[in-house]
């Protein structure tokens, strides 16, 4: 098997048909009555991994370049509108992030014991005059952002990942919202006995670290100030980095900071849209031996 754009296309929506046919539960509801569409949800979330893999930010751009080069494989490719439509009730429904769940499941390093977890903004505005009109008001809140020294009026990512930057779970907040309890929110109820926990120094409380060491999980991070040193931490600072670097591949190579949501649900679909093409390209270059699981360079041309 190839390492290109086209094969993991293919790769994908073989995988996500036969998915969503085995469990039909996990599609949008669709009115009994009516056009049934000519364009299938698998081919909705190959086109949208490929999307964001070539870095097509405008959804009308991206439709007319795939008119114009990917007519061959989307004989039935929709408008603008109707794609934007048809990707908004995926993300809405959960079924781009239940595919990239089925997808990490079968990668060879699902069962990595060591997990990184951090979070990073996710700037939605930046003008007061944007900030009053936008839909976004109620989720989105001011924050403060050190790497950038400046406020922006932004959500915030949470992630939890391997070593080898393989997404374990995510979510998006307010900018305000407390790192702890949406860190214990997202490993609840996952197999999480005899895992170690990486993060920095902000994931801190008594309360919080018994919680994790309750559900079998060994917490390392970073002392605080007036800490006595902890337990691994000659083994946090180059380990760290591996998070680091995810949000970098998001930021630098995904597009993560353009990606032009108006709207709630605009939002969680691109950011869910990007999480999955990160993941089916992990999937794929696990499938096919390639020596950097995170690569994306065979994918962005």
């Amino acid at each position: 098997m190839d390492t290109d754009l086209d094969t993991l296309a293919v790769a994908l929506y073989v995988t996500a048909d036969e998915l969503l046919k085995a469990h039909p539960e996990r599609l949008p509801l669709r009115p009994k009555v009516g056009f049934a569409p000519r364009i299938s949800d698998a081919e909705i979330v190959t086109l949208s991994v490929m999307q964001a893999l070539l870095g097509y930010t405008s959804e009308t751009r991206w439709i007319r370049f795939a008119t114009a080069r990917l007519a061959g494989m989307f004989p039935n490719l929709p408008g603008q509108s109707g794609y934007n439509k048809r990707l908004r009730k995926l993300a809405a429904a959960g079924t781009l992030q239940w595919i990239g769940g089925a997808l990490a499941q079968s990668v060879s390093i699902a069962d990595d014991t060591v997990w990184v977890a951090d979070s990073t903004p996710v700037e939605c505005a930046r003008s007061r005059e944007t900030v009053k009109r936008s839909r976004l008001a109620g989720w989105a809140q001011y924050g403060y952002c050190a790497s950038h020294s400046r406020y922006f009026w932004r959500l915030r990512l949470h992630l939890v990942a391997t070593l080898h930057g393989l997404p374990v779970a995510w979510a998006l907040t307010g900018a305000k919202a407390d790192e702890r309890e949406t860190l214990s929110s997202l490993i609840d109820g996952r197999q999480t006995a005899g895992q170690t926990l990486l993060a920095d120094k902000g994931y801190y409380g008594r309360a919080f670290e018994a919680g994790l060491a309750d559900a079998g999980i060994t917490f390392i991070r970073p002392a605080r100030a007036g800490e006595p040193p902890r337990d691994g931490g000659r083994f946090l600072k180059p380990l760290r980095q591996r998070i680091e670097s995810v949000f970098d591949t998001f930021k630098g190579q995904l597009d993560l900071e353009r990606h032009g949501g108006r709207t709630t649900a605009g939002v969680l679909a691109r950011i869910a849209q990007r999480i999955l093409a990160l993941t089916a390209a992990i999937w794929h270059n696990d499938q096919t031996g390639a020596p950097i699981l995170r690569s994306l360079t065979a994918y962005d041309h």
